[in-house]
């Protein structure tokens, strides 16, 4: 009646990058695999380009460029983690162009982790994508595991 838009709701996460969808609990990385970062997946990459899992603004790049985090309109916060201790390796093999502030669109290309480079360092390249304040929202996530590509949904967001 008033011409105002209602804002959509955030109700999928969409793979940021190529691989095989995994429970959160199925990864190496007892932080995440625990569910003490929030609800989300893992996600063995075939490739190494990296886009946004949602429409939103970026709210972090680490300094090491391991991660990203964004926020959505209706206030999800969600962290993408490239890879697993991937912090020490003090951004090397990351290349990720994007800045704190910027908006982005869900399937924009953010930019591209070196999967070679980060194996032979000797870590793993597991893509953890994670919602951090899906308790605080009282949030359940039903994931969708097996190959997917970039863009496509992997979860489903409900309300408890």
């Amino acid at each position: 009646m008033f011409g105002f838009k209602k804002k959509k709701a955030t109700n999928e996460l969409l793979a940021p990058t190529n691989g095989e969808v995994v429970e959160l609990s199925e990864t190496n990385d007892p932080v995440f695999s625990t569910g003490a970062m929030g609800q989300g997946f893992g996600l063995g990459p075939t490739d190494g380009t990296i886009y946004a899992p949602v429409t939103g603004k970026i709210t972090l790049v680490a300094e090491t460029k391991h991660a990203i985090g964004f926020e959505t309109t209706d206030g999800l916060q969600v962290l993408v983690h490239l890879g697993i201790d991937t912090v020490e390796l003090k951004g090397k093999g990351f290349d990720l162009p994007v800045t704190a502030g910027q908006e982005v669109n869900a399937q924009d290309k953010l930019g591209t982790m070196d999967l070679e480079q980060i194996k032979t360092a000797g870590y793993q390249t597991t893509v953890l994508t994670v919602i951090t304040n899906s308790s605080d929202l009282d949030l359940n996530l039903n994931v969708t595991t097996g190959m997917t590509t970039a863009g496509q949904a992997v979860t489903v967001i409900e309300k408890k």
